[in-house]
């Protein structure tokens, strides 16, 4: 679960970063404080053997509010919800299961990979919603693809 919770705070991190608004340290105590607290609220919500079990309690989401999460640790720094609101996407959806950290900007994106790592062979993960919008809908307004972006 480390490394996944770590890919994701990193990411948001970066977005933080690249507004050029916040110092190094600013940045550095945010990371180690979303790290913190996804930790906490992933601890009883991880299954290594079914990695989309609890996907929906582990997806973070700006959607014209702010991810309760995220918006704690922005306090640690002493940004707002509402300056942080202001600094990224007002629409982000990131995934953080087991084997696997992937993001969508906007309702529309494409659902780019931040992580991904093979589960061991006696792990059988089910199909996941996720992968439902990457493979499209029964009747979908506009097709889905999925990038993998790099670091």
């Amino acid at each position: 679960m480390k490394t996944e919770v770590s890919t994701a705070a990193n990411f948001v991190t970066r977005l933080l970063r690249g507004t050029g608004l916040l110092s190094e340290e600013q940045l550095q105590q945010f990371r180690y404080s979303l790290e913190e607290s996804l930790g906490d609220h992933y601890q009883h919500h991880w299954f290594p053997n079914a990695p989309y079990r609890g996907s929906g309690y582990r997806c973070i989401r700006i959607n014209h509010k702010m991810d309760p999460l995220i918006g704690r640790a922005a306090c640690t720094i002493g940004l707002t919800k509402e300056r942080l609101f202001s600094l990224l996407p007002s629409e982000l959806t990131m995934w953080v299961d087991p084997y696997e950290v992937s993001y969508r900007i906007g309702e529309d994106g494409s659902i780019c990979v931040l992580y991904e790592s093979a589960p061991p062979s006696d792990a059988n993960p089910a199909d996941s919603c996720k992968d439902e919008l990457r493979i499209g809908r029964s009747s979908p307004s506009k097709s889905f693809g999925m990038m993998t972006c790099s670091s």
